[in-house]
């Protein structure tokens, strides 16, 4: 059943539910630390897949064929101390299309801003609104950013109450010493991340994840030009942000994620809607503009 209606009907239920929401798989790589235990990485491994896959995290139930499909890698690069570990985290959000067996690419992310503390066999503890570690902290954030961006795509604008729950977390980190949280690191980070998904100026993103795969790619196993005509009004909405914003972090991480994607639905457009997608794409993403190019050159 289709999130949207779900959300629909779990809203008038009197009672929390208890199905968890991820289908997650968790790596933790620890190759780069020569002469280190290596029981310490597999036990923080299976106590990061636990966190995420058997906590809840959410007051709604999914099926099973429902869970959220991602992944979490972490990569180890230098043991600061005996707890402390900096490394590197990749992300990865994917969505089933309604009616396939594919699955499309929504957020693909490497954080290097990874620096936390781990004890082996000590519990791992997140609280809305608190800072417990800096790991769970950067998990939770990334899991409430997971639960935003798919329920967007399920639900016009439907992911507002997770990006909120991301933001707090922001908020819980700052002053920490953790890198990664704050504005005046990076303009691309956490902070700048859940900032633009949430700042009504950049809404456009929002949109379309919505338009792009609830009423376009859904769409296209029973009409795919009529599906191929909403991926093109999603991508309008995504110029819209552009315009006001050239360069967006999330706007860039979106397109690093459907970048293929969108070459391949438009290879086998009408020559009307290959030129203007050419047109969007080149000035959205112009750092790619060559690779655009494929959907011109290639024939129905």
């Amino acid at each position: 059943m289709l999130k949207n209606l779900v959300a629909a009907i779990f809203f008038l239920l009197p009672f929390p539910l208890l199905a968890q929401e991820f289908k997650c798989t968790v790596s933790v790589s620890s190759s780069a630390l020569e002469g280190t235990d290596r029981s310490v990485f597999q036990d923080m491994q299976k106590a990061l897949y636990e966190f995420v896959n058997d906590k809840k995290w959410t007051s709604y139930d999914f099926k099973e064929e429902e869970k959220i499909e991602c992944s979490i890698q972490i990569t180890l690069t230098k043991r600061i101390s005996s707890e402390q570990y900096q490394g590197k985290i990749n992300i990865a959000l994917r969505r089933p299309v309604f009616n396939t067996s594919y699955n499309s690419p929504v957020f693909n992310y490497q954080d290097s801003d990874l620096e936390f503390d781990y004890l082996e066999s000590e519990p791992l503890i997140f609280t809305d609104n608190s800072f417990d570690s800096n790991l769970t902290a950067v998990i939770a954030f990334y899991l409430y950013m997971y639960l935003g961006m798919d329920f967007d795509t399920f639900q016009y604008r439907g992911g507002t109450a997770f990006y909120e729950k991301a933001q707090a977390v922001v908020n819980s980190a700052q002053g920490k010493n953790y890198p990664g949280w704050s504005s005046y690191e990076s303009m691309k980070n956490r902070f700048w991340l859940v900032e633009n998904m949430m700042n009504s100026s950049y809404v456009g993103i929002r949109d379309f994840l919505y338009k792009y795969h609830r009423k376009g790619l859904d769409a296209m196993a029973d009409n795919i030009q009529l599906g191929r005509s909403f991926t093109t009004q999603a991508l309008e909405d995504l110029r819209k942000a552009s315009r006001q914003k050239p360069g967006l972090f999330a706007l860039q991480l979106i397109l690093d994620a459907k970048r293929d994607e969108i070459i391949n639905i438009y290879t086998e457009g009408m020559p009307n809607e290959k030129s203007k997608i050419i047109q969007i794409m080149n000035e959205i993403d112009p750092a790619n503009a060559s690779r655009y190019q494929k959907i011109e050159n290639t024939s129905l």
